[in-house]
C-alpha cells in the first residue's frame, strides 16, 4: 500500500519512543511504501487535496533514522491509507486539516477519521462518559471555576486544548493563584478552561491505556517525578510496567464501540485510580513502551486493524 504521514518534523524524532516512528517502521517491514509531509504542506488545490513532501525509508539509528527523497508534490487521493499523526495543539490549523482531510473519504483511509477527531477532541470526548471521570468542570467565566474550586477544594486546572502537560497546575485547598492563573490564561488565548477535582491516586501514576479499533491492547503506567503532579512523558514522567485492571477493562468497554464505530483505529486513554480523564485521539503515544515492557507488537495490531479496512 501508499502510506502518507501528516506529521511534525521526522528528523527530530526520538526513535525510542516515537509512535509514528515505530508505525513508519512497521509498515516498511510489511512492504507498504511511506511518504512524508508537514501539515505546512497539504493543501485544497482546485478540487484536489494535495501535499509537497518526501518519499522516505526508516531504520533504527538515530540521526540517521529517515531517508528523504527530493521534496514532490502528490495527490493525496492516489494513498491508500493517510496517517494524520501531527502533535496538538488543537488550534485552527490543526482543524483546517481535518477538515481537507476529510474530504478524501472514499479515495483513502485517514487514521483516526479526521471528521471524529475534530468532533472528539480529547478533554471533551470524555464528558459523554460522566459516570467513568472525576468531577469537572469546562469554562472560561472566573466565578464559575471558583466555585469549582471552592467546593472541591483541591483541583486540576489546564488549558483545554493543550497536550503533552503543559499548563497543567494543581490548586490545592490553601492557594491563592487562581485568579491571576485565570489572567495569564485568558490574556494570551480565548479558548475555556477545564478544571477537574484532583486526584490523590495520581501519586501512584497516570495509566495510559492502548486501545486498537475500540479493544485494550495493554497498558503503561507514568509515575510522577519526585515534586510534580504531572506524570505525563514529556515533562519527566517515568513509564512503568504495568496490567490491565479490571476497572480498565469496564472502561474501555464502555468507550470501544463509540471509538470504533467513529473509525478511531489508534487511541490512547487515560486512567488516574478508577477514572478516566482523557481520550486521546489525535497522537497518541506510548506503543514503543508497551512493546518493550510486554514483549507485543502493537504497531503490527494497528496496521493489521487498518489493512482490514482498505481490503
Amino acid at each position: 500500500m501508499k502510506i502518507a504521514f501528516q506529521m511534525d518534523p521526522i528528523g527530530a524524532v526520538n526513535i525510542n519512543a516515537d509512535s509514528s516512528f515505530r508505525l513508519a517502521e512497521e509498515a516498511q517491514a510489511r512492504g507498504h511504501s511511506l511518504f512524508f509531509y508537514s501539515p505546512d504542506h497539504l493543501a485544497y488545490q482546485e478540487g484536489r487535496i494535495t501535499a509537497r513532501g518526501h518519499d522516505f525509508t526508516v531504520q533504527r539509528v538515530q540521526g540517521e533514522h529517515a531517508e528523504l527523497s527530493e521534496m514532490r508534490e502528490v495527490d493525496l487521493a492516489d494513498f491508500d491509507v493517510i496517517w494524520l499523526r501531527q502533535d496538538p495543539p488543537f488550534d485552527m490549523h490543526y482543524i483546517t486539516s481535518t477538515h481537507l482531510l476529510d474530504r478524501l473519504k472514499g479515495d483513502a483511509v485517514v487514521v483516526n477519521d479526521p471528521f471524529w477527531v475534530r468532533n472528539y477532541p480529547e478533554k471533551l470526548l470524555v464528558l459523554d462518559f460522566p459516570d467513568l471521570t472525576p468531577p469537572t468542570t469546562i469554562a472560561r467565566d472566573l466565578d464559575t471555576i471558583k466555585a469549582f474550586k471552592a467546593k472541591h477544594g483541591d483541583v486540576i486546572l489546564k488549558p483545554l486544548y493543550g497536550n503533552g502537560g503543559a499548563g497543567v497546575f494543581r490548586l490545592d485547598a490553601n492557594d491563592r493563584n487562581l485568579t491571576s492563573l485565570h489572567e495569564l490564561f485568558t490574556g494570551f488565548s480565548r479558548e475555556p478552561l477545564i478544571v477537574q477535582k484532583f486526584l490523590p491516586d495520581v501519586s501512584n501514576g497516570d495509566k495510559r491505556v492502548i486501545l486498537v479499533d475500540g479493544d485494550p491492547v495493554g497498558a503503561i503506567n507514568r509515575v510522577p517525578a519526585e515534586g510534580e503532579t504531572r506524570s505525563n512523558m514529556h515533562v519527566g514522567g517515568r513509564p512503568e510496567k504495568i496490567g490491565l485492571s479490571d476497572r480498565d477493562r469496564e472502561i474501555c468497554t464502555a468507550i470501544g464501540p463509540l471509538l470504533r464505530e467513529k473509525g478511531q483505529v489508534f487511541v490512547g486513554i487515560d486512567v488516574i485510580g478508577d477514572y478516566l480523564t482523557e481520550i486521546n485521539v489525535t497522537s497518541p503515544t506510548g506503543i514503543q513502551e508497551l512493546e518493550r515492557f510486554d514483549g507485543v507488537n502493537i504497531a503490527e495490531k494497528i496496521w493489521q486493524a487498518i489493512e482490514a479496512k482498505v481490503v
